[in-house]
């Protein structure tokens, strides 16, 4: 279980982080469904983490993918993990294990920059290095789904900025959305003040709530 020392948090949930995956971002987002008849698709996810994320969302990618849709997953991280880290975190979950052996086949003996890797013909994954909300404002990117997934609120709150939310929905076409575990009053009302709508969901294992919106 990765534990960020850093943030005094784990990397994601205990129960199990994967499933967690699929409740919160995927189906928060409406994944796979949404995939559906779309030429190119892309996602951006705040903390990569360990990669359990992308390496999820790639698996069920190549089930539900259109013939020809391209996914570009971007992955904003201010501390990237090193290739033996990530190996050991994503272990952990053998129906990973092709996605696993790939990330770390192509993921840089020192990470830093824009880390960009073309997973397959179909998949790109682009993990930029360095603060986040620096990076967003200069990107130019405009996305149809978010991953809200930095360290909890109580002990990272400038990734749950208002000034990093309005980011991200500034980086949001119509029609976008996010999905988070996280359900903090100040992270929903941010996400409210930024522009989107916020509902309540319920959470995972036994989480009572989790957050997801769009951007009308």
């Amino acid at each position: 279980m990765p534990y960020s020392t850093a943030f005094g948090d784990h990397f994601y949930c205990q129960t199990d982080g994967r499933l967690e995956c699929g409740h919160v971002f995927l189906s928060g987002n409406g994944l796979p469904d949404r995939w559906a008849g779309q030429a190119e698709f892309t996602i951006g996810e705040l903390g990569f983490g360990t990669g359990l994320n992308a390496c999820e969302t790639w698996r069920h990618w190549k089930i539900a993918r259109p013939s020809s849709g391209v996914l570009h997953f971007v992955s904003f991280e201010l501390f990237p993990m090193q290739r033996a880290d990530i190996d050991r975190a994503l272990a952990h979950w053998p129906e990973l294990d092709a996605e696993r052996q790939a990330l770390t086949a192509l993921w840089p003996d020192r990470p830093e920059g824009t880390v960009l890797l073309d997973l397959d013909e179909q998949t790109r994954l682009s993990v930029v290095c360095g603060d986040a909300l620096e990076s967003l404002t200069a990107s130019l990117l405009i996305f149809d789904a978010w991953f809200l997934d930095g360290f909890a609120p109580s002990r990272n709150s400038a990734m749950w900025s208002l000034e990093l939310m309005q980011a991200v929905f500034d980086h949001t076409r119509p029609g976008g959305s996010f999905a988070t575990y996280a359900a903090a009053g100040f992270v929903r009302r941010n996400l409210q003040t930024a522009g989107f709508t916020v509902e309540r969901k319920p959470g995972f294992a036994g989480k009572r709530e989790m957050l997801r919106g769009d951007k009308p």
